[in-house]
């Protein structure tokens, strides 16, 4: 069992209890009233106020401090309200039913003071659960961030198969057009004229020098 199920467990336990408080109050308040409807539900609706302000209260989170603060002082005016009203009521219903003086100022205090715990104790919980809920949220998104920066930069990364479809259909397309263009005829060499060799002997003979008369 995780730690978020058992405090969701304990938080079954804590409204529980909280309406157990609130239903002793409300048969104390509707038990002193007038034996008519509208007494009876005048009477009954200051528990139910703090009832449905504590549930608010541990169920919608807090965003700005402002109003936190004024959700509380709302729910604690309540709760004296319905305290002080349920205070009276309560002993005079103990005093009714037998109770000595003592025991019935004294147990109005048992039934206030365990709403108060439960309420308290259910605003808790619910704070820690939330916590809880928000934790993988957060932690998620940096173990991401460390994995891909421990990650090697080349690793894993493949380049995309279209780019290499241009390249190979621009040299099939060059090779075509380079075998189509004849290739260029190299300039033909100047023809050399014949060489006389009469000449080249006659020249190449030595001159006589001419006979003295």
């Amino acid at each position: 069992m995780t730690n978020q199920t058992y405090l969701r467990r304990i938080r079954v336990l804590a409204r529980l209890t909280l309406v157990l408080g609130v239903a002793a109050s409300i048969a104390a308040n509707v038990l002193h009233a007038r034996n008519n409807i509208i007494s009876q539900g005048i009477a009954a609706w200051p528990p139910l106020a703090l009832l449905l302000t504590v549930e608010l209260v541990s169920r919608v989170p807090v965003h700005r401090r402002v109003l936190a603060v004024i959700r509380i002082v709302a729910t604690t005016a309540i709760a004296g309200i319905a305290a002080w009203v349920s205070y009276w009521h309560m002993a005079g219903v103990c005093a009714r039913y037998g109770e000595s003086p003592v025991s019935a100022h004294l147990m109005p205090l048992c039934v206030d003071g365990l709403v108060v715990a439960a309420s308290i104790s259910l605003v808790e919980l619910a704070g820690r659960i939330r916590a809880l809920d928000a934790a993988p949220a957060r932690t998620q998104p940096s173990g991401a961030r460390a994995a891909a920066s421990t990650a090697p930069s080349g690793a894993g990364i493949r380049t995309p198969a279209k780019n290499a479809t241009p390249a190979r259909k621009a040299t099939s397309s060059r090779a075509p057009a380079a075998a189509r263009t004849p290739a260029r005829k190299s300039p033909t060499p100047a023809a050399v004229a014949p060489i006389d060799a009469t000449a080249e002997d006659r020249t190449r003979q030595p001159r006589l020098a001419p006979s003295a008369a």
